[in-house]
């Protein structure tokens, strides 16, 4: 990880997936090896942001804590290069808290002639490219426009971090560490954005199983280093996540906020119950006997397809749903805790759920930054800019015959 030619290269080589692809940070560009000098004008800002499911897939496989292996993975990546690790909880904040918004919205507009529920989430890009590509309308026009938190660090790290540093976008490379393989898909799918003057948000994607192969073959004995912020020398000193299980948490604190924004009701603790199976969980408020918010988690293509036929039958009666491609939600991504057969490793997935659950909860919106956040970068909470920046549309593709009949 050098200049911009190195960086490029040993990045579209990273995301190979092939067992036999040298993934040494250490190797050598075709420009080193026939002795050209590198041209320090052509130099990058490396960054990487990291996803909170990743962590604890470092911490049960190297055996440490989980503010133990986000030090030393941010010590990690610094000896290679990078010059900023940062964690995209702050853009799972935006995520869910634009989310929020759009909810109660659809929630009050919601009638026999305009049905704008349920309303479906669009942070999971296996789940939303499905839904675009297979399903067609009118299944998006339930799909929640906030954008993904992958999307929204592009922009934060492109666009407002680039503007912090007085860096034009297209002078910072930045690659996210995610947990699951269609996250490249999203960054591939995500093009140049205008507000980046042409830059994509984010130019590389690696999953946790890539970056631990990486470690594996490098010196792990670094000295470690605390994540990074976007706000100036302040530094991340303590792992938080948000309110799912081994999810973003949209669910949970989006029936949070319109249990006390539609019926002024406090819910401390969300309650789940499991239907069909143990992905397929439902949340309910009551008052005064009667059921008036009905959410559910349907994880796993075998769930969302029978959502998606309930749907058309109308006989699906949810208001909200959080949907991911992956069973057992994003902690079970495929891009980490595999066996060298490419399954699933399951005494290690019950480790990093352990781990998962012990790291401290955050309130979307708590970090001091944010209304700073909302007020210099996006000109106010509900201002063309936010909507720009936060929320996005999508493409539908005429339904085809028997597109539910596809296996996953």
């Amino acid at each position: 990880m050098k200049c911009e030619h190195c960086t490029r290269k040993e990045c579209s080589k990273k995301t190979k997936t092939d067992d036999q692809e040298n993934l040494s940070a250490d190797a050598p560009s075709s420009a080193q090896e026939n002795g050209e000098k590198c041209d320090t004008s052509k130099h990058k800002v490396l960054v990487v942001s990291v996803c909170p499911q990743s962590l604890p897939y470092f911490a049960a496989k190297f055996n440490l804590s989980v503010t133990e292996a986000s030090r030393r993975l941010c010590g990690f990546l610094k000896s290679l290069g990078v010059h900023y690790v940062f964690d995209t909880t702050i853009a799972t904040d935006f995520s869910i808290l634009e989310s929020q918004k759009e909810f109660v919205r659809r929630y009050r507009q919601h009638s026999e002639e305009e049905r704008t529920l349920p309303m479906l989430t669009s942070a999971c890009p296996g789940w939303v490219r499905y839904a675009e590509r297979v399903l067609g309308r009118p299944i998006t026009a339930h799909l929640c426009t906030a954008k993904s938190p992958q999307q929204i660090m592009g922009s934060l790290v492109k666009d407002y971090f680039a503007r912090q540093q007085n860096l034009s976008p297209e002078k910072i490379f930045h690659i996210i560490v995610a947990p699951c393989y269609d996250k490249k898909l999203e960054a591939l799918q995500e093009g140049a954005l205008p507000a980046l003057h042409g830059s994509r948000g984010t130019d590389c994607v690696l999953t946790s199983g890539e970056i631990a192969q990486i470690m594996e073959q490098g010196d792990l004995s670094v000295k470690d280093a605390t994540i990074d912020t976007l706000f100036g020398d302040l530094k991340e000193d303590k792992v938080t996540r948000h309110d799912g299980a081994s999810s973003d948490g949209h669910l949970a604190h989006i029936f949070r906020h319109a249990a006390k924004e539609l019926f002024n009701e406090d819910v401390e603790e969300v309650t789940y119950r499991a239907l069909r199976n143990k992905d397929f969980q439902e949340v309910t408020l009551e008052k005064n006997g009667e059921v008036v918010l009905r959410f559910a988690a349907a994880y796993g293509f075998r769930n969302i397809q029978n959502m998606i036929l309930k749907l058309k039958k109308g006989k699906f009666p949810y208001h909200f749903v959080e949907v991911l491609a992956c069973a057992g939600g994003c902690l079970n991504g495929r891009g980490q805790a595999q066996t060298p057969e490419g399954q699933a490793d399951k005494a290690l997935l019950r480790q990093m759920e352990g781990i998962y659950a012990d790291i401290p909860v955050r309130r979307p919106g708590s970090s001091a930054h944010m209304q700073e956040l909302y007020q210099e970068w996006l000109e106010g909470i509900n201002s063309p800019k936010a909507q720009e920046v936060l929320h996005t549309t999508y493409q539908s593709q005429e339904h085809r015959a028997h597109s539910l009949d596809i296996k996953w």
